[in-house]
């Protein structure tokens, strides 16, 4: 099967989920490329927004060929980008099928643009497309209540759901969560993303007598990740008594403002690669994320795939809750988070059964699998209507 994955977004904004996908889908036998428009804004990427390439290449990553264009976006004019984003990827869709001719699916990354790209380009040429949502509902509420009360993205994404020939989600809880919006007429399957297995493999941690227990958060320095919370619940253990540190890295943990909030027994990385996230988690015994808002963070697959527990809020949705290794409070509750992680310091796991446990949820194989029939079933259900 010839299938082309299209992000909303991707390097230097994230979205190797996409990429994780392509490569287990090409390790079936299937044909995959990725094709990608990805805007920049000068206000925060200055660098990258007069540096970085102003015409479409292609390049290969892990294997995957990777066709891409950088759109320079003005800043405050939200519809005049999606629309010329919208129409940069269907003029990139007309030379990738000359090129490679035509997918027989079309597998968009969030409705928000790519869905939407992806219809437009099904009615034009035929092709099935797929969605996978991947944005939380905190993402639409921040971008819609900027345009007021009838937001005008809400029908053109709605149109984008009701064509697809499958909506998939990252988790159980997000098309109700999202109902608000799009209503809830659609037959929405839950398909996670990929943790790499094999490279967060578990690890024995060393024996915790007479040395001191490691707590690492690795998110972004934002309001939605809670680290005031969590900065607050670490103090408490500290008043307390307990022998534990807080290790934490992401873009905007070195910045004044974070290290004006740390105290003793807390450290800070900033934003940090692949490699030494692994190196992170394997020197540390439980992870924390106080977060407000999720749709599916792969942080906790990742930290429970090395065979430690995590602690987190409600947020988070069921399909990650494994037994024994995940650890729920509310959300703000800087108390409950405080005797979360004091529980977790006392509390002895089967850190190769909670590893386990992430394999047959997120691996490679198991999400490639899932796709793979999905999508057989989207082509074998639109192939009759376009003969």
């Amino acid at each position: 099967m010839h299938i082309l994955e299209v992000p909303s977004f991707f390097q230097p904004h994230g979205g190797l989920f996409c990429l994780e996908q392509a490569k287990a889908l090409k390790n079936l036998g299937h044909e995959v490329r990725i094709m990608t428009n990805v805007q920049l804004g000068i206000t925060v990427e200055l660098h990258d927004y007069f540096m970085l390439p102003c015409r479409r290449y292609e390049y290969e990553m892990d294997g995957i060929t990777i066709y891409q264009s950088y759109q320079r976006g003005l800043p405050k004019v939200i519809q005049f980008n999606v629309k010329r984003w919208v129409a940069i990827v269907r003029s990139m869709f007309a030379e990738y099928v000359k090129k490679y001719g035509r997918p027989d699916i079309i597998h968009a990354h969030c409705a928000k643009w790519a869905g939407y790209a992806a219809m437009l380009i099904s009615r034009e040429y035929g092709i099935p497309y797929v969605i996978t949502e991947h944005l939380s509902k905190t993402i639409f509420d921040d971008e819609f209540r900027l345009v007021g009360n009838t937001p005008w993205q809400v029908p053109l994404l709605t149109e984008a759901y009701q064509h697809a020939a499958k909506l998939l989600s990252v988790s159980d809880e997000l098309p109700e969560r999202l109902a608000v919006y799009f209503g809830k007429n659609y037959q929405w399957e839950t398909v996670s993303n990929i943790v790499d297995t094999d490279f967060y493999q578990y690890r024995q941690r060393e024996p915790l007598q007479g040395r001191t227990f490691r707590f690492c958060c690795l998110a972004n320095y934002i309001p939605l990740k809670g680290y005031d919370i969590l900065f607050s619940a670490f103090r408490t253990l500290r008043e307390k008594g307990l022998n534990v540190e807080l290790h934490i890295a992401g873009r905007g943990t070195d910045t004044a403002d974070c290290r004006s909030q740390l105290t003793d027994g807390m450290l800070t990385y900033g934003l940090i690669d692949k490699q030494t996230v692994r190196e992170l988690l394997y020197t540390s015994d439980a992870l924390v994320l106080a977060s407000r808002s999720e749709a599916q963070p792969l942080v906790l697959l990742e930290a429970m795939s090395t065979g430690i527990p995590v602690v987190s809020t409600e947020v988070i949705p069921q399909n990650l809750r494994l037994n024994d290794g995940c650890f729920i409070v509310p959300v703000d509750d800087a108390n409950a988070l405080a005797d979360a992680m004091e529980h977790v310091v006392n509390t002895s796991i089967d850190g190769q059964l909670l590893s386990q446990q992430v394999a047959q949820l997120a691996s490679a194989r198991v999400v490639g699998e899932k796709l793979d029939k999905v999508f057989r079933e989207a082509v074998a259900d639109t192939t009759p209507h376009n003969a």
